[in-house]
């Protein structure tokens, strides 16, 4: 490899669950995407080609620019799909319903949950090896040095180092990777230390993906609608909670008497004694036990008062908020990308700690993806028949629009990474109109009446809109965690509150100069900095990307205001729902 070099480019790539690549240079995080994101398939699976491909147009290099490429997770499950993929792809369509279920389907399920319990050998890093050079190869690169890093080890690099902490617990919870469920750390503010791993055999991710599965939902993907499901029953006692004899915490273990597969049937069997929503209240409460059962223990052995969180189960937002109200925590961060698709993030950071010493990295925003120009922008326009005008006052266009009760799209610089939508492919309403939210359920969005839409804030004025209890909310921007509405703000939110009160907001400053400006009319005549935020999407899809996918979207939902760049763009056949 030659000489030993100050800095270089190092490119992380994830292949499973929402694919995706992402591009370190230094301190900085230079891009990051997923492939649903280009292929329109929603997350995506498999080798994400166009992703690195993405990565490279980026920085405007050549694949043999890229001196250090970091892979995570080569357990024997990953590495068998990666040689086999019409097995990865056979379940890809299973899960999202795209393909019917068959006689075998249940052997099927217990081999991939035993399967997947195994960790990384030496066989299998190998043939992953042989894979990633492969693929790599055919893409142009050579010269390069391949590591390959481990599935918790990348959640949790991810988590400590883009913190803002100088030291902390950092605790990890997923499904399954590389034979674990989760894992607890220390970082010092440079290294980070393995205190506990836990086995793949007792996960809580792999407990509420049961769960999801036997409502006959998607698993991976719409643990959501259980959790907000779960605000709609009424409370069990923990002692009259059958889910809580299922799988359970001890100290730092995570324990159960089932395995992967009993525990299935058992939990099925449940199902058939309750209602959804009470089954959904009594899986919410047992992870909520049992999670912070596990950081007060974490909290126990280290001392430490900060806590970074990544892994799947973290995207839960009411958990989220458990533990920072936890006595004890002084801050909690969650990483925003925390399921697998921010894997390829955590690979490239671990590599980049070894070969080039870099310990933390400043995420102010999460505008790490795809952008496109004006002419660009302007090409695609033409060739839609709507019409549209340059504007020189966007934000208080936008704003007028609003408040007049109208649902906008909105188009604007460089593509968010991760699951939320945080002002750049968004849909914005008012947020103290019901009628509106149900507007964009019937028109566009068509989920479940249950789920709640999420606000966008003021940073300055989130304190005096919710219960914050002495967090550092800059924290916890990106709609990672769930906060309390004040009373006497509850009417203002009534648009993009849960039933119980709670919200998901997305907080904002000078990351994003435009959306800023944007809530700053808003507040003029609302009082208060505060919108509904929504992704850009229709439900099921990915968010929209490109210029025509906003266009395509527009028309097939009927909406009459799209927002793109300096461009209003009206779709004067609008339904006006």
């Amino acid at each position: 490899m030659g000489e030993r070099l100050k800095e270089g480019y190092v490119l992380g790539i994830w292949d499973g669950h929402d694919a995706g690549a992402a591009l370190v240079l230094g301190d900085q995080i230079l891009f990051a995407t997923n492939e649903e994101r280009i292929t329109r398939r929603k997350l995506e699976v498999g080798f994400p080609r166009l992703s690195i491909r993405a990565c490279l147009d980026y920085a405007a290099i050549s694949p043999s620019a890229i001196r250090y490429v970091a892979v995570s997770t080569s357990d024997p499950a990953k590495t068998l799909t990666r040689l086999l993929p019409g097995l990865k792809e056979e379940y890809y369509l299973l899960r999202r319903r795209k393909k019917g279920p068959k006689r075998f389907d249940s052997l099927k399920k217990w081999f991939k949950y035993r399967f997947t319990e195994l960790k990384s050998n030496p066989i299998s890093r190998r043939l992953t090896r042989y894979y990633m050079d492969r693929e790599l190869k055919s893409m142009g690169f050579k010269d390069y040095r391949l590591s390959l890093t481990d599935h918790h080890s990348g959640h949790a690099q991810a988590a400590a180092r883009c913190s803002g902490f100088d030291e902390c617990i950092v605790l990890t919870l997923d499904g399954v990777g590389d034979g674990l469920s989760g894992s607890v750390w220390h970082f010092n503010g440079k290294d980070l230390h393995l205190l506990k791993q836990m086995p793949a055999k007792t996960s809580f991710g792999i407990f509420f993906e049961h769960v999801t599965n036997l409502m006959n939902m998607r698993e991976l993907e719409d643990e959501g609608k259980v959790m907000a499901l779960a605000d709609y029953a009424y409370p069990v006692e923990d002692r009259e909670n059958p889910l809580m004899k299922v799988i359970w915490s001890r100290g730092l273990d995570i324990e159960s008497r089932f395995s992967s597969t009993r525990m299935f049937r058992e939990m099925k069997r449940i199902l058939w004694r309750y209602p959804s929503e009470q089954f959904a209240y009594m899986a919410q409460r047992v992870l909520e036990k049992n999670v912070l059962s596990i950081v007060q223990a974490a909290i126990a052995l280290t001392g430490s008062k900060r806590i970074a969180l990544a892994g799947g189960v973290f995207s839960n937002i009411k958990l989220n908020m458990k533990v920072a109200e936890l006595d004890g925590i002084e801050n909690v961060y969650v990483f925003p990308h925390m399921g697998d698709g921010g894997l390829a993030i955590g690979a490239a950071l671990e590599v980049n700690y070894h070969e080039f010493g870099v310990t933390r990295y400043t995420l102010k925003d999460l505008y790490l993806g795809q952008q496109f120009s004006r002419a660009y922008i302007l090409s695609v326009l033409e060739r839609w028949d709507y019409s549209y005008e340059e504007i020189k006052d966007v934000p208080q266009r936008a704003a007028r629009l609003i408040l007049d009760g109208e649902i906008i799209l909105w188009f604007q610089g460089r593509m968010e990474i991760g699951p939320r939508a945080l002002g750049n492919r968004s849909i914005l309403a008012r947020p103290d109109d019901r009628r509106i939210k149900d507007r964009l359920n019937l028109a566009l969005k068509k989920r479940v009446w249950y789920q709640p839409f999420c606000p966008s804030i003021l940073l300055e004025d989130a304190p005096e809109i919710l219960y914050t209890d002495g967090q550092d909310i800059r924290y916890n921007r990106f709609m990672t965690t769930a906060f309390r509405v004040r009373e006497e703000y509850l009417r203002l939110m009534e648009g993009v509150i849960n039933i119980d009160g709670t919200c998901r907001p997305h907080f904002v400053s000078d990351e994003n100069p435009i959306c800023q400006e944007l809530l700053i009319n808003v507040k003029q005549k609302l009082g208060r900095g505060v919108i509904l935020n929504t992704s850009f999407n229709i439900h099921g899809e990915p968010i929209v990307c490109s210029p025509a996918e906003a266009l395509e979207t527009l028309s097939r939902t009927g909406m009459r205001y799209l927002f793109m760049e300096d461009f209003l763009v009206e779709n004067t056949r609008a339904k006006n729902p």
